[in-house]
């Protein structure tokens, strides 16, 4: 389990510095737009990729956020319970969690295989929308992935 666990973390790492670049590129596109506006030649889309962009941002950032824990988390009602209790309220979030994103994941799949069938594209840069809907598929089973190794240790005690 000490593989998955490794692999799923350097796999998060890897997305989570997708998602600064993208952050990086948002921002100098906006700049640059911004700037361009002024002298009347405005980037055409960039209201498109900037949509896009934010989407791989929030989904690529997820999973490692999750394994540090950096999401807003109400410690106090947790907190205030048993260690085994704790344990238990912890794993079944967990499973509901992986339950959700598993239905979302094959949704955005599906979604993702009908912009494909029907060759779906951004109105201003005809960009094709599939491989959008696929990545953010990708990380919702990534973010599975993370909350399974949440449970691998929060069951060997080694979840704080």
């Amino acid at each position: 389990m000490e593989w998955l666990s490794s692999n799923v973390l350097k796999l998060s790492k890897f997305l989570y510095g997708v998602s600064g670049f993208t952050l990086v590129v948002m921002m100098l596109l906006t700049v640059v737009d911004v700037a361009l506006r002024l002298v009347g030649r405005p980037i055409a889309g960039v209201y498109e990729l900037i949509g896009y962009f934010a989407a791989i941002v929030v989904g690529f950032a997820l999973p490692f956020t999750t394994w540090t824990r950096g999401h807003i988390y109400m410690e106090f009602v947790i907190d205030k319970l048993p260690v085994r209790s704790r344990d238990v309220a912890n794993v079944v979030t967990r499973i509901i969690g992986i339950a959700l994103l598993m239905v979302v994941a094959y949704n955005l799949v599906d979604v993702g295989t009908v912009f494909y069938d029907t060759g779906e594209v951004s109105p201003t840069l005809q960009l094709p929308i599939y491989p959008f809907a696929w990545a953010i598929a990708f990380c919702c089973f990534v973010l599975s992935l993370v909350l399974v190794c949440d449970i691998v240790r929060i069951r060997g005690g080694e979840y704080e």
